[in-house]
């Protein structure tokens, strides 16, 4: 049966038509969300640890028992509110006398200082890097809810932590109102946040960075998994991380193989071989994935020569798998998207490199099978 090009274009605009869908399962898989999600993630602080990785808050990748500062404080306020996409990298003016407009915290403080979710002492000073407590912390979590100075009379702190706790914000948090906060406690703190309703609207403030809350309450951050998404990117081994991202990589939330990991390890890694990544600018999230290295299940990257590329004989046109030079696997292709790259209408041929962007799955009896979902040409 012959195949004409307006057949051929058709199915082309479908498949683009597609892409966002892929996207989609490329983020959620690589954050390791795995839908439905229950109760339990409330209680589930590893999950908690992830949500906040993803929207971009804060890095939860290391030191998590260790105090937070006011000026880190101020910072993971900024990237928890709209503000998170127009976050400059230095700041122009100094707001403080122990803020020069050079400190590393510099802008985020005069953004927090500006709205009152934080304030200085007397004498004109922040002391950014005295540890938060409690009852700052709390301060800037209400004034992102939406509460500000008027709607606190009297004796003002002691009416901040009775709406505190009126609201529920102190869930899996145990610290008294003049104690100080670890990271830990701030993952707890903005986790809770995510699913307050704010003070103007029905809405949680999950919404506001784009998150969405299930149907047991609890937070997904499935709305991150938007056009937002780049990749994938190939990064050749010995080359800078930050060449191919748009952003601080040293700031940035990471993922290696679906698992939390850091800017070194992932540095180390890029210095041995080739790693896939994907990313998120908003959130500052970055997931890779490595070439040279197996997983047992999951999302994986397998780099090689196209060998073969095997049809089905009821369907001459269609490309149902490949094999790569020296590998004994298969790789299937799924997707009407996959097969057409593949096909004799797409851009890869046998002879062509290529890494394959791979789920891989294990039955009952040991059988494993790789479903390819996105591709990086040479």
């Amino acid at each position: 049966m012959q195949i004409g090009m307006s057949e051929i274009l058709e199915e082309f605009f479908r498949m683009k038509q597609r892409k966002l869908a892929t996207s989609m399962a490329v983020v959620l898989a690589a954050a390791a969300v795995t839908p439905p999600l229950t109760a339990e993630a409330s209680n589930n602080m590893d999950y908690r640890k992830r949500v906040i990785g993803v929207a971009g808050i804060m890095n939860v990748n290391t030191g998590m028992s260790e105090s937070v500062t006011r000026a880190e404080f101020a910072r993971m306020l900024v990237k928890a509110s709209s503000y998170r996409d127009y976050l400059p990298t230095i700041s122009n003016v100094s707001v403080y006398a122990d803020v020069p407009k050079t400190h590393e915290y510099a802008a985020s403080i005069r953004i927090a200082a500006n709205e009152e979710w934080l304030v200085g002492y007397l004498g004109g000073v922040f002391k950014p890097d005295q540890a938060i407590t409690l009852q700052e912390a709390t301060r800037g979590l209400l004034g992102l809810l939406g509460y500000t100075n008027a709607d606190f009379t009297g004796d003002t702190a002691s009416i901040r932590m009775s709406l505190f706790y009126n609201l529920e914000l102190n869930s899996q948090v145990e610290r008294y109102a003049n104690e100080i906060l670890d990271r830990n406690d701030c993952v707890n703190l903005f986790y809770n946040l995510l699913k307050t309703e704010m003070k103007d609207s029905k809405s949680a403030y999950a919404t506001v960075l784009g998150c969405e809350i299930n149907s047991d309450g609890e937070v997904n951050p499935m709305g991150l998994a938007d056009t937002n998404l780049k990749g994938p990117k190939l990064i050749p081994k010995g080359r800078q991380l930050g060449d191919y991202v748009p952003f601080n990589v040293q700031q940035a939330s990471i993922f290696v193989n679906g698992e939390a990991s850091s800017y070194e390890s992932l540095k180390s890694h890029i210095a041995n071989g080739y790693v896939v990544i994907y990313y998120n600018q908003s959130a500052k999230t970055i997931w890779a994935y490595l070439t040279d290295e197996d997983v047992q299940t999951g999302r994986c990257a397998i780099r090689g020569t196209v060998e073969n590329i095997y049809y089905s004989s009821s369907d001459v046109m269609t490309p149902t798998s490949i094999t790569l030079d020296g590998d004994s696997d298969e790789y299937k292709l799924g997707s009407s998207e996959m097969q057409f790259a593949f096909s004799i209408y797409g851009t890869l041929r046998v002879g062509d490199t290529v890494t394959l962007i791979c789920e891989k799955t294990v039955d009952s009896n040991d059988n494993i099978t790789y479903s390819v979902i996105d591709y990086v040409e040479d």
